[in-house]
């Protein structure tokens, strides 16, 4: 199990047993949920995910941020063994835990991969769909994502990962260098994300990737969100997301890398917060 220390951190919400695997989830506000999966970055939580977007959606809703299985303040799977079928269970345990029958879900690269997995399995849990710089279509490896899941322990290598992350650097700054930092070398982090995604990495694409057909399937309202400078997942995943998935819009930023919600967080937060109001309003309508 990843070591925890509770006192006064804010990445850490409620720490439970959930099927037998100690969850790290952040439950906040009320209203219709929205569930928040993060990237699979070095240090990644959720709330470093996701805290400028926390804070502004709670104002309408319940919004459930979740470290997923390995990442995080949740504990790793036997034998530091992975899969999206794992992430996908550990995900539907942890909403009948919370007594959530349908959520709406955002997705973050990784996490957008899970989303479409999970809408996908589970169709009937899920409202609506946005994925921003999302897997879950085939691609060949890029130097960035190459980079980054190759990561090893070390503030410059961190700081090199944030350039990559990020369009403009000034926009991310040396504290959540730090921080991040810091993340990746408590007791067994490193150790479970090596095992994560070890060379030759390609594999791990080619193991999140949705068929095709069953994208087609997709019936869900979907909000595809992608920076067009990004050097981690290629801009061409969001169109072909966009061309398969027919009730779908895309929305691309310029001058934006990964971090769509951190470097244009007022506008992403704006963005999202609308398109979820949406679905409140033709529930209200029905």
């Amino acid at each position: 199990m990843i070591a925890t220390d509770t006192n006064n951190n804010p990445e850490i919400g409620l720490l439970t047993d959930i099927k037998g695997v100690m969850t790290n989830v952040h439950d906040q506000g009320t209203g219709f949920p929205v569930v928040l999966l993060h990237g699979s970055g070095p240090g990644v939580t959720a709330w470093a995910n996701w805290r400028l977007s926390i804070q502004v959606l709670t104002k309408e809703r319940r919004v459930i941020a979740p470290d997923l299985m390995g990442f995080g303040y949740t504990q790793g799977s036997t034998h530091n063994h992975y899969s999206m079928d794992l992430w996908v269970q550990h995900l539907i345990d942890t909403l009948d835990y919370l007594d959530i029958d349908q959520t709406d879900l955002i997705g973050n690269s990784f996490g957008g991969a899970l989303a479409l997995a999970i809408a996908i399995k589970y169709p009937n849990r899920i409202r609506r769909l946005v994925l921003m710089g999302s897997v879950g279509v085939p691609f060949t490896l890029t130097q960035g994502l190459d980079q980054v899941w190759g990561y090893q322990p070390s503030l410059e290598s961190m700081k090199k990962m944030l350039d990559i992350f990020a369009f403009d650097r000034n926009l991310v700054t040396d504290e959540l260098a730090e921080l991040r930092y810091q993340a990746s070398i408590r007791e067994g982090v490193q150790r479970s994300y090596s095992a994560m995604f070890p060379a030759p990495r390609q594999r791990w694409i080619d193991a999140m990737t949705s068929e095709e057909q069953q994208i087609r399937a997709l019936r869900h309202e979907t909000l595809i969100i992608h920076g067009r400078d990004d050097q981690v997942i290629p801009l061409e995943n969001s169109f072909t997301l966009n061309r398969l998935i027919c009730r779908s819009q895309l929305h691309v930023f310029g001058e934006c890398g990964h971090w769509t919600q951190i470097e244009h967080k007022e506008r992403f937060n704006q963005l999202i917060a609308t398109f979820l109001k949406e679905g409140d309003q033709l529930a209200y309508e029905k």
